[in-house]
């Protein structure tokens, strides 16, 4: 939550020779959750309500204004919760900006209590996901790009700036399910 601290800690990180810094999401922490953390036998995330967690890209974004070459990564950004429209311009500004650093993990989440705080369909985050990834590629890719799907319908739009990375910014697929590692070949 300091910005001097996670300037420093990525600036660290580089010149010891990591190749990227990692940032988790959760847009909110709920204090009760019937919810199971997939991840750890008891059930429970390790991470207590009174855990502080920027804005993962907000962070990201400090943090290349501090490097020069380290990779910069969600892990995981919850895509289902995000608009994909919004976030392709944000994730291909930040990799400009950065040199073409950035890389979206991505995931669906596990907190059936948060997606219905942020006003989402916990019921269907798979699919979104899956769309979301395909709205962002098409913005990425297209001059003038159209979509047409369950959830994101645009015609005739201009998204700009573009990713420096060719073909976008990487999208590496987080999880445990079976419908993980299908959106992640």
């Amino acid at each position: 939550e300091d910005g001097e601290y996670a300037a420093r800690f990525a600036q660290v990180a580089e010149e010891l020779g990591f190749e990227s810094v990692w940032v988790v999401e959760h847009a909110v922490m709920c204090v009760e959750y019937a919810s199971v953390y997939p991840y750890d036998p008891s059930g429970r995330s390790p991470f207590a309500a009174e855990v502080t967690q920027p804005d993962p890209l907000i962070w990201l974004s400090w943090v290349a204004s501090a490097t020069q070459r380290i990779r910069l990564a969600t892990g995981v950004m919850i895509l289902p919760q995000r608009n994909p429209v919004i976030l392709a311009k944000t994730l291909a500004s930040l990799d400009r900006l950065s040199g073409g650093r950035m890389m979206l993990g991505m995931g669906v989440g596990w907190v059936r209590e948060e997606a219905e705080a942020v006003g989402t369909s916990f019921e269907n985050r798979g699919a979104r996901a899956n769309e979301a990834i395909e709205v962002m590629r098409t913005l990425w890719r297209e001059s003038e790009a159209d979509f047409d799907g369950d959830f994101t319908k645009f015609r005739g739009v201009v998204s700009k700036p573009k990713p420096v990375q060719e073909g976008g910014v990487p999208i590496i697929v987080g999880g445990h399910s079976h419908a993980a590692a299908r959106r992640a070949g």
